[in-house]
């Protein structure tokens, strides 16, 4: 997984307005929504030992384990216009998405298709 610099500058503008300590965002996907699935992010004081940690523009994300397929080859990027913002995930393994765009229909990379995007940099 990798961050956008639009990404990388808005968490690391979240970070720094925090009144609380915040190693990291963690990131995932869970059930639900008409589509199957959704991304989640969340502010985490620590990371958990289960946790892929990827280091990026100064950011530091914690993949949660049972994402980690999930999200292989992901880009998330920030992006404004005209009536909104917010964070948008750019993701090969997504076969499919909600007219509302909150939720997504996501297959995990198989072991063949982690192989061909071992050259591209962490999860």
């Amino acid at each position: 997984m990798r961050l956008s610099e639009a990404a990388a500058e808005r968490i690391r503008g979240i970070i720094g307005k925090s009144e609380r300590p915040i190693a990291g965002i963690r990131v995932g996907v869970q059930n639900g929504g008409c589509a199957g699935m959704s991304y989640t992010m969340e502010c985490a004081e620590a990371f958990d030992p289960r946790d892929e940690i990827v280091d990026d523009k100064g950011v530091r994300l914690f993949i949660d384990p049972k994402a980690v397929l999930f999200l292989l080859g992901t880009e998330m990027d920030y992006r404004i216009d005209k009536f909104s913002s917010g964070f948008v995930f750019n993701n090969p393994n997504q076969t499919s998405a909600c007219g509302c765009g909150e939720s997504v229909a996501i297959t995990p990379a198989t072991q063949e298709r982690d192989d061909t995007r071992a050259d591209m940099g962490p999860a």
